[in-house]
């Protein structure tokens, strides 16, 4: 066995406890059998339009996203231990942002620089002072989670702003029922597909004060957006409208849609796109996307955004290896989820470091996402590690540098047949008038052979997430 952790698999290649039904039914399928599963699903997911853009290939922006049929499995106990961990680790970001745009006591107590927020591109000084429903920012969060060699899991990243993938889990979740009902007759999992009742129960909560009867609409960039069949999709499984900026207009401080009966009042808008396009009174007036007057009226408490204007500054790499002090600060806990060590390159002895060991080592550009920007050291050849140095000499504070983690890997049917693949794990973690998820989330897979990134923008593929119902259970 590799020295990678094993999903399925322990060390001495024994079947794991809760892989055991699994491996046994797996054991007594024919490949060709698997084959002509894996097609079915292809197909279902092409009539389902369920694709996302990898940028760079020369025979389209659009492709179907790969999907593996051996799924990823995780006892109760696993579940329940992660489930606190990401409780408490939104919950202090959270704080953390009404801190910044408030008080900033964590920038006076000296534990994180002010410069490193107050200079950061995510910072939206118009956010200053401004109070939102019940001190939630980002009521939406997807925590990336990686598990490294001992088993240990870590979070590799925060995405706090319009974080996607949802679609994809319930989808996958769908398929697989579909696909292989007999598996669960064998295994009580953790149902998922209540997720977008969870998600409308959580805007509804965070209406503007005095509303009772909130109207919700998703405001999308438009089709040519590479997750807009995700935005379509939870648009029609919470009954809401799916809106875009030519559909809203603000009137007399309020916004409100255009519909064939008039105009209607629009309450709270789960946001799909980026700040910078949200309103081109204040941030780009080159942009078509957004809404002229929307920060005003959302500034005056008539409407609600989700997430917040100005999230982005929590999920920044600059930002994330001060989660744990945050979590000490604000909590007074010690961190349930570690962070993966980090190197933050505009202090000089990090910087040395890693130019020292530059092969060796991740580096990350800190406003980068979707595995664009970054770097693989052992991957790497001698001209792209060259290239790279460059490029953090020229601008150290725009990387940060972790070790190159031995991500646990999971079967997966390749062409070759079912070979180990890396693999992480992205929880959906709802906060309106309480912390809600589904058990489970996205899990996304490399499907290269030794590839370490997962993204579906890089080529990665999804696994269906099965958490197994027990007493632990959330």
């Amino acid at each position: 066995m590799s020295n990678f952790y094993n999903e399925m698999y322990q060390h001495d290649g024994a079947v794991r406890p809760h892989y055991r039904e699994y491996a046994n039914w797996l054991k007594n399928i024919p490949n060709h059998h698997l084959e002509s599963r894996r097609a079915e699903a292809d197909t279902l997911f092409r009539r389902l339009g369920i694709t996302f853009a990898v940028y760079g290939e020369e025979e389209g922006t659009e492709r179907l996203i790969p999907f593996d049929i051996v799924p990823r499995i995780l006892p109760a106990k696993e579940w329940a231990d992660l489930a606190a961990g990401l409780r408490q680790r939104v919950k202090a970001l959270n704080a953390f942002l009404t801190d910044i745009y408030h008080d900033q006591n964590i920038l006076k107590a000296g534990i994180i620089p002010p410069e490193y927020v107050l200079t950061n591109n995510q910072y939206r000084p118009e956010m200053q002072g401004i109070d939102v429903p019940n001190n939630i920012y980002t009521h939406i969060a997807g925590i990336d989670i990686v598990r490294a060699g001992e088993g240990e899991f870590y979070v590799l990243e925060d995405n706090a702003r319009v974080p996607s993938g949802v679609s994809y889990m319930l989808e996958d979740r769908k398929v697989m029922m579909r696909l292989f009902p007999e598996l669960f007759n064998r295994y009580a999992v953790a149902p998922v597909e209540h997720y977008p009742d969870l998600l409308l129960d959580t805007l509804r909560s965070v209406a503007p004060q005095g509303v009772n009867s909130p109207t919700v609409v998703l405001l999308t960039p438009g089709a040519h957006n590479s997750a807009y069949f995700e935005h379509a999709f939870l648009a029609q499984q919470m009954g809401i409208e799916l809106v875009e900026g030519r559909d809203l207009v603000v009137r007399d401080g309020f916004v409100f849609m255009r519909t064939t009966q008039g105009l209607r009042r629009v309450d709270v808008i789960y946001r799909r796109l980026d700040d910078d396009f949200l309103d081109p009174l204040v941030f780009r007036p080159d942009s078509m996307l957004g809404v002229p007057g929307l920060l005003s009226a959302y500034r005056a408490g008539k409407v609600t955004l989700t997430n917040a204007v100005g999230t982005g500054v929590a999920d920044d790499k600059s930002i994330y290896p001060f989660v744990p002090d945050m979590i000490q600060f604000y909590l007074g806990e010690k961190p349930l989820l570690n962070n993966v060590p980090t190197y933050q390159l505009r202090k000089p002895d990090d910087l040395a470091y890693v130019l020292a060991h530059l092969e060796e080592l991740v580096v990350k550009e800190v406003h980068g996402s979707g595995g664009y920007g970054m770097l693989i050291g052992p991957a790497s050849t001698k001209e792209q590690l060259e290239m790279f140095r460059k490029k953090i000499l020229a601008n150290p504070s725009n990387y940060i540098a972790q070790p190159t983690l031995a991500l646990s890997n999971c079967p997966t049917l390749v062409d070759s047949g079912i070979a180990p693949r890396h693999l992480d794990l992205r929880p959906f973690v709802l906060t309106g008038s309480e912390i809600r998820f589904v058990p489970g989330g996205l899990t996304r897979v490399a499907l290269q052979k030794d590839s370490l990134v997962v993204n579906s923008s890089q080529g990665g593929g999804t696994k269906d997430t099965w958490i197994l119902e027990g007493e632990s259970v959330c």
